[in-house]
């Protein structure tokens, strides 16, 4: 097994859970062309498995990610520069792993141990939340580095998480947001003890499974595109769409047994 397969670890924490590490806590679990693309695999068939409900991203050692692994690309950019082709395709690459965790049915949780970076802060504000450590940084310094701060989705994410005016203040400067901020602001759900991260990211997806499988998945897909309805009328369209759907599962007839008979209901998924 070469490094490139150990870079990121997964595993079930309980039933329906999944935990994905990013692995390489001696470079702050910065990422690899190798690792978006095993990622964005890796996330692919996630989607796919309908017994997964919800996906608790974390870093090993004291980072989450640092983002685009910089000595990796000062090392191609001496021998073998890419060309604009070769850029934009990976540029897609990073940027994929942002859409497939917006846009995957499952619950993902950021469990943020540390500083996130570049495309590691865009993989925990494409996240459902996030739950982080006191010592846990968000950064996008691109625009000190020459580049936009418009990449992987931040542009899109950060102003609908924070509003816009906070957005344009903290990627047009390029400043890191400390987790006491990220807490005040609505960037983090909450701050944890270091010790505590995984079992509290556990507990609020185990707080969310709890509920029908549908209609999990369903309000997730609702909040997101009616974060972009055009109107108020289209919003309350998906809505009923969605809500005459949920009627007709058994998952719903349980659930309104369960509430008559006074006895917790067990949802089935159908």
């Amino acid at each position: 097994m070469n490094s490139a397969e150990t870079d990121l670890l997964v595993g079930m924490l309980s039933n329906g859970i999944s935990r994905i590490t990013f692995n390489r806590p001696e470079r702050l679990n910065a990422l690899t062309r190798e690792t978006v693309d095993r990622f964005n695999a890796l996330l692919d068939r996630i989607a796919a498995d309908d017994t997964i409900r919800a996906v608790i991203l974390t870093g090993a050692g004291r980072a989450f990610c640092a983002g685009q692994d910089v000595q990796s690309a000062d090392a191609r950019n001496r021998t073998a520069p890419s060309g604009l082709t070769e850029r934009l395709h990976w540029q897609e690459r990073f940027a994929g792993m942002a859409e497939r965790l917006h846009t995957m049915p499952q619950l993902v949780i950021a469990a943020v141990n540390g500083p996130c970076a570049g495309a590691g802060m865009a993989i925990a504000l494409a996240s459902d939340m996030r739950i982080v450590t006191p010592s846990a940084r968000f950064l996008n310094a691109a625009v000190r580095l020459g580049l936009t701060a418009g990449e992987t989705g931040m542009s899109y994410m950060l102003p609908r998480l924070i509003g816009a005016a906070r957005a344009f203040e903290i990627l047009m400067t390029g400043r890191p947001v400390e987790a006491e901020e990220a807490e005040r602001i609505g960037l983090a759900l909450r701050i944890v003890a270091e010790d505590e991260l995984i079992s509290q990211a556990e507990a609020l997806a185990r707080q969310v499974l709890a509920n029908s499988p549908f209609a999990t998945r369903h309000t997730k897909r609702v909040i997101w595109e009616n974060l972009d309805a055009p109107s108020f009328h289209a919003a309350l369209e998906l809505e009923n769409r969605s809500q005459i759907l949920a009627s007709i599962t058994e998952d719903y007839k349980e659930a309104t047994a369960a509430f008559t008979e006074k006895r917790a209901p067990v949802f089935t998924g159908r």
